[in-house]
């Protein structure tokens, strides 16, 4: 069947963080809001459905995750991205920045250094930070093509003495999707310095032709015993709400300080309908999926191209994963505040702020995708209509 990715579904009103708290975010409510990492399509019917059968029953209980729900992940990940894993090495998380929230009091001390690569998705920092550890940058840099691009030399340097590399691949928010040469190069740093991986692997389903996924994980025993994974049907199928995740752990030390820590907190129950959500999504989403990403992937190609016609101050190019856009406005000569109070009080619209992600995302925004093509159309007509009136 063909999905509908074009119908416009109001939520407002149903406490939805990204239209709900606008006024609170950005100080009005007529923006476009573009920023936070879920999607404005409807959720697939046949998650609804199932979700809806289990809700039918009259008692909503303590729950368990059972061997179907363990046999539909390792299925997905061997499907989609051709890793063989093993149904033990699997654990729930109540969500992406859980896990390695997690990972990192599990894998490390109080005044540990842990390496993140900016500009990066912001709880990055935060977390390292809130859990009283070190926080070391490895900033990716630009190549010729204006792409991230990871810069060795210096990592080699930061991992020294550090306990952890907590990596993003595909990268939010630049779109990187890491080649086998990369994440080679980074793995053998690692196992150079006898540091462990948390690998933020979220958007990993969310790949745009012709680049593929690879787990790092995946690539030989040695990353494999260092590396825990993190992946989410969240914002695969747009069920960030349900809160449920999935850790992959294949190293038995690595595996065993993991549960420890989540022994202490008791995290592990999750919810009834997250796990159906999770199961159901991976069973049968394929085909939901694949013509979601070519929706996406042409909502790209129409950014680039009205950008490249209308507004080639702003830089853009179509990102290699995540449904989001890094958009460089740099050339407007604007300071940070400056640039941010122009897009939400002239253009109206909600961007993510670039520097939240680290210095280097100074005069950058992100931009969320994930949306109808009117509305995609309406914002950047709105943002082309604001910069004409300062002839930028």
């Amino acid at each position: 069947m063909r999905y509908d990715f074009d119908k416009i579904i109001s939520r407002e009103g149903t406490c939805c963080e990204k239209y709900d708290r606008r006024k609170e975010i950005f100080g009005r409510e007529d923006v476009i809001p573009l920023w936070i990492a879920d999607m404005d399509f409807e959720v697939p019917a046949f998650i609804r459905e199932a979700v809806m059968r289990r809700a039918e029953h009259p008692v909503y209980g303590y729950g368990f995750r059972d061997e179907g729900y363990q046999q539909a992940i390792v299925e997905w990940v061997a499907r989609r991205n051709h890793w063989t894993i093993q149904p033990e090495w699997l654990d729930f998380t109540p969500g992406v920045v859980a896990g390695f929230s997690f990972g990192i009091r599990a894998l490390s001390a109080p005044g540990d250094k842990v390496v993140i690569q900016p500009p990066v998705y912001p709880p990055f920092a935060r977390m390292i930070l809130n859990n009283g550890r070190t926080l070391v940058n490895n900033p990716l840099r630009m190549d010729e093509r204006g792409h991230f691009v990871v810069d060795f030399e210096d990592l080699d340097r930061k991992l020294e003495g550090a306990k952890i590399l907590l990596f993003c691949n595909p990268h939010n928010p630049t779109g990187r999707v890491f080649t086998r040469e990369e994440l080679m190069r980074i793995g053998e740093l690692c196992i150079r310095h006898d540091v462990c991986i948390l690998s933020d692997e979220i958007h990993s389903d969310l790949i745009q032709k012709p680049y593929h996924h690879l787990h790092i994980a995946s690539l030989s025993p040695e990353l494999a015993e260092r590396t825990i994974t993190l992946i989410a049907p969240s914002k695969t199928f747009n069920i960030a709400g349900l809160s449920t995740s999935v850790a992959i752990v294949p190293g038995k030390e690595v595996r065993e300080r993991f549960r420890a820590e989540m022994d202490k907190l008791h995290v592990d129950q999750g919810n009834i309908f997250g796990k159906v959500a999770l199961e159901t999504a991976y069973r049968y989403g394929d085909e939901w999926l694949e013509q979601m990403l070519d929706y996406v992937g042409e909502n790209m190609d129409y950014v680039v191209r009205f950008l490249d016609e209308k507004l080639p101050s702003v830089k853009s190019y179509k990102s290699e994963g995540t449904y989001l856009m890094w958009l460089d406005f740099s050339s407007w000569g604007m300071t940070c505040e400056e640039l941010m109070r122009f897009l939400v009080n002239e253009a109206h619209l909600g961007f993510n702020e670039g520097r939240l992600f680290g210095e280097e995302g100074k005069c950058h925004m992100r931009m969320n995708v994930a949306a109808p093509r009117s509305v995609i159309r309406e914002s950047l007509e709105r943002l082309a209509a604001a910069a004409s009136r300062l002839n930028l």
